[in-house]
Order: structure tokens, then sequence, then C-alpha cells
């Protein structure tokens, strides 16, 4: 007689390709918003301004091989990544575009930038001589970008000390200085005096190393922020990686219209429970019900990335705000579904996006966990399926 693992075990394999066991809680991200975001963006920048797309830590959330597929789609002169594993990733998806690492290198990476055609940012003099041994030695010049400290305080040599840095870099024959790039601390706000302060120290070290008859072919500080609000930083290229995904950076800064949001977060009413007068819901028993209600579970939780709130955010489920109740869990929060009688066990609920004529943003989720809408994009956990909406590429 067979059991049931047997017969399990015995089994065709399943072709998955792109798909992956199905999950009742998953991410939706629409690739053709995101080409729309593209083409809209394009349109909005000037003609001979370049664009470089920032996909670091998996596009925000997204899936840096669909939006980097995008990007190049759309003209990106670079791509952007902060790790070598992150770069590496991209090169074995097969990508041959231009990309910048930001950030300082270890040594011990370096042969892997050398040998993958990749473009290193230089603050250091010792990063310096060894890339350039290591380019020599391949018998190649390598492409640099100078990092450019005006006040950001974390990678780069000082405004008013770059030019004996340029100098080593230029006296290495296997090194080509192409680019010089510094980053915003604050460009999004509507106060904009120390963005203004970085851009004046930005041009006063350009302007010294101009005065020596030193230029540097890409010039770029604006990222999201400084391309909305700041076109006098613009400069050569502008590195956008937010604004693409359809999410300003902030709450004050120009609006591209069209522009929309390409991520969704989702799940499906997995139980529902009737409470009466006194019942609690939840570890901690932080909700108690004062009349009869009608409670719907959702199986996702902190441990998928939501927010570990109490009695605090919504769900859209039927085009209608359904409030979270409770305690949030690793794995289950719970709404409230009484004044939604029609909702039933496995109606599609709306954690982070749009259901009919209401939307819950990513703002809103930020602000349920006293962040940013950058770390609520990083971190939805992997564990959530990511399902991709008119994708056009070839398999």
């Amino acid at each position: 007689m067979t059991t049931l693992t047997e017969e399990v075990m015995a089994a065709p394999p399943t072709p998955l390709a792109r798909d992956r066991a199905p999950r009742p809680a998953w991410i939706e991200i629409d690739l053709r918003q995101l080409r729309r975001n593209f083409q809209l963006i394009n349109q909005a920048k000037p003609r001979q301004l370049r664009h470089l797309a920032v996909v670091k830590d998996e596009a925000y959330g997204h899936g840096a091989l669909p939006v980097a597929t995008a990007a190049v789609a759309a003209g990106a002169a670079f791509l952007a990544v902060s790790t070598l594993e992150e770069a590496m990733a991209l090169r074995e998806a097969g990508f041959r575009s231009r990309i910048l690492i930001l950030g300082d290198r270890h040594e011990a990476e370096l042969p892997w930038c050398v040998a993958h055609n990749l473009t290193c940012c230089l603050s250091e003099p010792d990063t310096v001589a060894r890339l350039a041994q290591l380019a020599a030695r391949a018998g190649q010049r390598v492409p640099v970008h100078l990092k450019i400290n005006t006040g950001m305080n974390r990678y780069g040599v000082r405004w008013n000390e770059t030019l004996p840095l340029v100098q080593k870099i230029l006296a290495e024959k296997s090194l080509l200085l192409e680019g010089a790039l510094s980053h915003f601390a604050q460009s999004d706000e509507t106060e904009k005096t120390f963005a203004r302060l970085q851009l004046a120290r930005f041009h006063e070290a350009l302007n010294e190393l101009a005065a020596r008859g030193l230029t540097v072919g890409l010039r770029h500080l604006c990222n999201s922020g400084g391309f909305l609000d700041l076109p006098e930083a613009h400069f050569d290229m502008v590195r956008l990686g937010i604004l693409p995904l359809g999410v300003f950076p902030s709450a004050v800064c120009r609006r591209i219209p069209g522009l929309a949001a390409v991520m969704s977060v989702k799940a499906r009413l997995a139980a529902i429970q009737h409470l009466q007068p006194g019942d609690h819901v939840g570890y901690g028993m932080r909700y108690t019900a004062a009349a009869p209600r009608r409670i719907a579970v959702l199986p996702l939780g902190y441990g998928d990335g939501f927010p570990r709130v109490r009695n605090q955010g919504w769900a859209l489920i039927h085009g209608r705000r359904a409030p979270v109740v409770g305690g949030v869990s690793m794995d289950a929060l719970t709404v409230d579904i009484t004044e939604i009688p029609e909702a039933k066990l496995w109606d599609e609920a709306v954690l982070m996006g749009r259901q009919g004529d209401e939307e819950i943003t990513v703002h809103d989720i930020a602000q349920l966990k006293n962040s940013a809408s950058y770390d609520v994009l990083c971190s939805w956990r992997e564990r959530l399926p990511r399902v991709y909406l008119h994708d056009e590429t070839t398999v």
C-alpha cells in the first residue's frame, strides 16, 4: 500500500518557472505602471539630462531584475547598487549596462569590480592605488567616480580637500576619472537651505578642479527629491530610486502628474470570528468588543513587514476601510468587518495600495511605523511572494 508521502515523492515535479507555491498573502508589482512612470519621468526631465536608476536592496523591495529591465528599456545610462553581491546578481542575469557601486569598497572586492566592469566610487587614496594596480595588471583603463562629501558626512572626500585625491587618480594611467558625485542630506523638504549649501560646496570643488584645467565628464548630485525640486542641481545626470516606483519622497516635493505606485500588498480573509460583548482579540487582549462584532483574520503580520501596531491601521475590503483591531501578530492581523456585511472567507483585502476609490499609501504605513516610505518598501519580507503584473519579458 502506497503512502501519501510516497505518492507525493513519486509525482513528477511541476515546473515552477517564475511561480511559487501559492499563499493567501502577496505583493503585486505592476510593471505596466512602472514602465509608464519611467516614460513620464523622461518627459518631465530635460532631454540631455542622463538618468541613473538606483536598484539597490532589490529595487527597494520591488525586484532588482524587473526594475532594472524597465530602467534600461527607458534609457537609463547607469544602474546603481550598494553591494558587490547586488552588482553580481545583475551581471549574472545578463545585464551589460554600466553599474555604479555606491559607497566605498573593501580591497577584497576590487578584483571583482575590475573583472566584471563595475564602476567604483573613490574617496580614499589607498583604494585608488590598489584599484589602479589591479586595472593595470588586467590591461584595462577603468572608469571611476570621485565621491565628494558636501555635508552628508558618510562617504567621500571633503569638498575643500578634493584636489590631492583627484591628482592621484589622474596620475594613474589605468584609471579614468569619469564622474564626480555628492549626495543631498535633505532635498525633498520645503526648507532647502542646507541643500543649497551642499550645492555651493559641490560647485566649489568642481570649480577648483576647473581652475587647474581638470574637468569631469559626469557630474551628479541629485536624488529623487533633488531632481523634482532643484533643477539648478541637475548637472549631467540624476540618480533616481524611489521616484520611478511611483512614490514621491515627501508630501511637499513637486509632483509629476500620472506617476502612481507600482507596489500593492494584499491578503485574503483566512478566518472570521463572531465576537460577543466582552470578548478580546489577540495577544495581550488589547481589544475588547463593546458590542457584537465580526472580525476577519488576514494571514500576514509583522513577520512579513507590517508594522507591529495595536488598534491602528486599516485594510481595504470591498472598497471600504476595515480597522485593525488588537495587536498585530507575527503571522496574522485582525480587522473589524462588522460594517462590511458582504465580506466572506477568502475575499481579497488590500493592506497597501488601491481598492475601488480608497487607497492606503506607503506613507500611511510609514506613519504607523513612525518611519519613512523607503523603510516600509524595503521591509516587506521575502516570504511574501512577488506577483508581477503585465510582464512583457521573455523567459
